[in-house]
């Protein structure tokens, strides 16, 4: 049995045969533009509030926001999670600016329900300081944090969550020494272990819960990806959010990635990338700064992601979720690249076509016709 094969009967890859005899009825408008929040949020106006940096995003011709969880000057959590009256609030103030909310994101706490004690000391800043330098009480308020995006994101009415999935085996990406037997399955079923309990929450709100797909993740390709499905018994909400730039610094097909994954594709981040090897450093980067490595992060439209064919492609098969601008340059200044970023991306979401272009030379079924056309 092929690889292919042997992913469509584990029920990786969906059949394709139907989204092409269907393709006018499957078809989408992709929604946009949005903006993540995470790096734009600092100290000083309009970057230190939810009103003001919402009606910042507006003035660029945002119409989405995505919010990051771990920032308390964007969201409580926790009331969000359990006082509807708080999100219709926090609905209508960021209404009230112009734009609306597309997704929450914990990533941050996401992070921290798998992390291998390597990374301890790099990781525990992004816990609270009653939880550092305890790992599993660090872990019990990651997947606390999580339980409530579940809840919070069903009172905001929002079907789709980003975030990360935590790595345990991550230091054993390139091994040596090698990797002994069993060592991946054992780590891919104790990642399934702490996630299986969240994905039941979100699954008990329906809302799915989006991976991004990311290089120092155990879930950082497709194969990962493959691997922490079938250790989860193909949980029907552990999903993809789709972001090209972290494919192109891989070296991975990013537009293959989508022909194979579309399915679980339900989010999607909007952010440029570019990689030039060197007869001195490759994938790797040889610890370099950002700007010095070959792989690195650009604004929309400064790096070499093909977006025209990833948006023609995620309209084909379907995807009607946002096209949100995650903003990552290691040159251009943030506000210019955010300022860029909308009208790129407006300028790339497709209006799908509501009929077919030849439908003129169609018309009714005539079995009649059909069979004097072959000859009978």
């Amino acid at each position: 049995m092929n690889a292919e094969a042997q992913r469509r009967r584990d029920g990786i890859v969906p059949q394709r045969l139907s989204v092409h005899l269907n393709q006018h009825n499957t078809m989408k408008n992709i929604k946009g533009p949005a903006i993540f929040l995470a790096q734009f949020m600092g100290d000083k106006a309009p970057f230190n509030s939810l009103e003001s940096i919402c009606t910042w995003a507006a003035s660029l011709g945002y119409i989405g926001v995505q919010i990051p969880t771990w920032d308390s000057r964007l969201i409580d959590l926790e009331k969000a999670a359990n006082s509807q009256a708080y999100c219709d609030d926090l609905k209508g103030r960021v209404k009230a600016c112009g734009v609306q909310i597309t997704e929450l994101s914990t990533h941050l706490q996401g992070q921290l329900v798998a992390v291998h004690p390597a990374y301890d000391l790099g990781f525990d800043v992004f816990a609270p300081a009653e939880c550092r330098n305890n790992p599993a009480a660090r872990t019990e308020w990651a997947v606390q944090q999580l339980k409530w995006a579940a809840k919070a994101s069903r009172n905001l009415g929002i079907g789709a969550h980003a975030t990360f999935s935590g790595a345990l085996l991550w230091h054993t990406v390139y091994p040596w020494p090698q990797r002994p037997q069993g060592l991946v399955d054992t780590g891919f079923r104790e990642l399934a272990k702490r996630w299986l309990p969240i994905l039941n929450a979100f699954d008990e709100v329906g809302v799915d819960v989006c991976y991004e797909i990311h290089p120092g993740e155990d879930l950082h390709d497709g194969v990962t990806f493959e691997l922490f499905r079938k250790a989860t018994g193909n949980h029907p909400r552990a999903n993809i959010l789709y972001d090209p730039s972290h494919f192109v610094l891989q070296q991975l097909d990013y537009l293959a990635y989508i022909d194979i994954y579309h399915e679980f594709i339900k989010m999607f981040h909007v952010k440029d990338a570019e990689f030039n090897a060197t007869g001195r450093s490759g994938v790797y980067g040889g610890y370099q700064g950002w700007v010095d490595r070959p792989g690195r992060f650009r604004s929309l439209g400064d790096g070499q992601v093909d977006f025209i064919t990833i948006f023609s492609k995620l309209a084909q098969y379907g995807y009607g979720g946002w096209a949100v601008l995650e903003w990552e340059c290691c040159i251009k200044d943030a506000e210019q690249g955010a300022r860029e970023g909308a009208p790129f991306i407006q300028n790339h979401i497709i209006k799908v076509t509501e009929r077919a272009f030849d439908d003129f030379a169609g018309g009714e079924a005539d079995e009649a016709l059909n069979r004097r056309m072959i000859g009978l």
